[in-house]
């Protein structure tokens, strides 16, 4: 099989996810939240981003390598933590984070990942970042700083948008709960998606390990009240400034929105900030993270490390960021699609959707290098 024939879109890698998975693990991963109007106005901001072509400026071969918070990328893009990965793809953690280190990419490995760091850790290499949700416990947050860096992960993610759960109603329609609960219905869906049911069976039923091994595991809950949500705090700037002392490698706040909250932030002493809307999977009636992106920049000024994420399909996206003063960009949702359709040859599937993609409309622009993308936003 042609993968690039066949699925030459993220989109294509979505319906066959959709197709191979679960819908109550298809759900988890594809929903936000509300009536998903922030979801569209995430993907309209993206589309509204244009450029003005050039003209004969010979052969164009982008260099793709990024620096980036002292260490160099093979991309200037990485994979973003999602939780319960584990769910889309039975070994989906392992799978990304080998590809991760092996395309030297960065992996966000979540708090509530299905799979330990100590077990992640050493896979992703030097491509490791952690991501907390931040445990109200001061005890239980350094001893998951002392078990994230001691399996290796050199960055540290505080998500700092989720201080309350989000409906998410289409999760809750799905009901899906972890470790999944025994109903007809479960029953049915795993018969039907046989591969899924296999590997599943092979590395064992999905577990939040991290945050399990601080509480009382043995009543399923829903996807909305498992394990970390029980653990996990509502951290303030206090929580951040503990952290910033706790954790000696780079920390990353990510959830960032407003310019104000992001200039505190540079204050506060963190080495880069993530602006992002959680891809819309929290709260409904805010803006599209590409319009906040380059309002946070003019709040930072130029050298602040910026990362961005929420809705990003393409590598005309990543150019899009970019352009509007981004550092980096990750994409969560894109690579567990890519897992769920294609198993290990997934990711590098991806990788090559996304270069391409890049560099054939980089050669439209006329431009060799990221820096020179904002002079040809129309």
């Amino acid at each position: 099989m042609d993968l690039d024939l066949t699925y030459p879109a993220v989109s294509d890698l979505r319906l066959r996810a959709r197709r191979r998975i679960p819908h109550f693990a298809f759900e988890y991963l594809d929903s936000s939240t509300g009536e998903e109007l922030q979801a569209k106005r995430n993907r309209d901001a993206l589309d509204a981003v244009l450029f003005m072509p050039d003209i004969l400026k010979g052969p164009i071969e982008p260099e793709f390598e990024t620096p980036f918070m002292g260490q160099t990328y093979g991309r200037p893009f990485g994979i973003s933590p999602v939780g319960m990965a584990g769910v889309m793809w039975p070994g989906a953690e392992r799978y990304l984070a080998s590809f991760a280190h092996q395309a030297r990419i960065p992996y966000g490995l979540s708090t509530v990942a299905t799979r330990l760091p100590e077990e992640i850790g050493p896979i992703a290499g030097d491509m490791g970042w952690f991501q907390l949700y931040c445990p109200s416990d001061p005890e239980i947050r350094r001893d998951m700083l002392r078990r994230a860096r001691d399996a290796g992960f050199s960055k540290l993610i505080l998500t700092v948008d989720v201080p309350d759960d989000s409906r998410r109603e289409r999760q809750r329609r799905a009901k899906l709960t972890l470790p999944p609960k025994i109903t007809p219905r479960v029953i049915w869906e795993v018969l039907t998606h046989p591969q899924w049911a296999l590997g599943t069976l092979k590395v064992g039923s999905p577990r939040l390990r991290l945050p399990e091994s601080y509480v009382d595991t043995t009543q399923a809950r829903s996807s909305l009240a498992h394990a970390g949500h029980i653990i996990r705090g509502a951290p303030d700037w206090d929580t951040l400034a503990a952290l910033r002392d706790e954790w000696q490698g780079d920390l990353v706040v990510k959830g960032v929105m407003c310019p104000k909250a992001a200039k505190k932030l540079v204050t506060a002493g963190v080495d880069a900030i993530w602006v992002s809307n959680h891809t819309a999977r929290q709260f409904e009636p805010g803006p599209a993270s590409i319009d906040a992106l380059p309002i946070i920049r003019q709040a930072v000024g130029p050298d602040m490390p910026l990362i961005f994420d929420s809705g990003v399909a393409s590598g005309m996206d990543v150019l899009r960021a970019l352009a509007l003063g981004a550092d980096f960009v990750m994409l969560g949702r894109a690579w567990h699609y890519a897992v769920a359709a294609l198993g290990q040859k997934g990711p590098a599937h991806l990788m090559h959707i996304l270069t391409d993609d890049m560099k054939l409309n980089m050669a439209q622009l006329g431009v060799q290098h990221f820096d020179e993308l904002a002079n040809r936003l129309v």
